[in-house]
């Protein structure tokens, strides 16, 4: 009888892990995306828009913005809910592989100059990202687990 919970709990536990990735490559990516679309609608408008508080406000109406902004949104709602699942120091590095991505989003579609040293600092993260993503994702056990 133990056995089939066993087998039962590692099953779910299995579950939960392949949601814990899956989320965390979705806010991997979405903030990458969700930078592409700011920064490729901002450099549409005026340049006063930078320094102006009424003009960032109307920065809002632009589409690329307006997509932008629900697409941090929607990777903060996200966030939120891996925080739940994972330690801060296991979530934040592995999710800033996502530097590597919006320098080669910047690189390729707003035709940003991408030297040899931002590359090497992007790979690095990404490096880092790699370290912390093969430890455990869980430290301690979550409030309330115990009960």
């Amino acid at each position: 009888m133990t056995t089939g919970l066993a087998e039962t709990r590692t099953v779910s536990d299995r579950r939960n892990e392949l949601r814990v990735f899956q989320w965390i490559v979705l806010v991997t990516l979405l903030k990458p995306f969700s930078n592409l679309f700011l920064a490729w609608g901002m450099r549409g408008l005026p340049l006063p828009a930078a320094t102006h508080p009424v003009a960032l406000l109307q920065a809002l109406i632009d589409p690329l913005v307006a997509i932008g902004v629900c697409m941090q949104i929607a990777w903060l709602l996200m966030r939120m809910s891996l925080l739940s699942q994972a330690d801060l120091s296991f979530i934040l590095p592995v999710t800033a592989a996502g530097y590597v991505i919006s320098t080669f989003l910047g690189r390729v579609v707003l035709h940003e100059q991408v030297s040899l040293t931002r590359w090497i600092g992007a790979i690095l993260i990404s490096a880092g990202a790699a370290l912390v993503a093969s430890s455990r994702r869980m430290t301690s056990q979550p409030a309330g687990a115990g009960q």
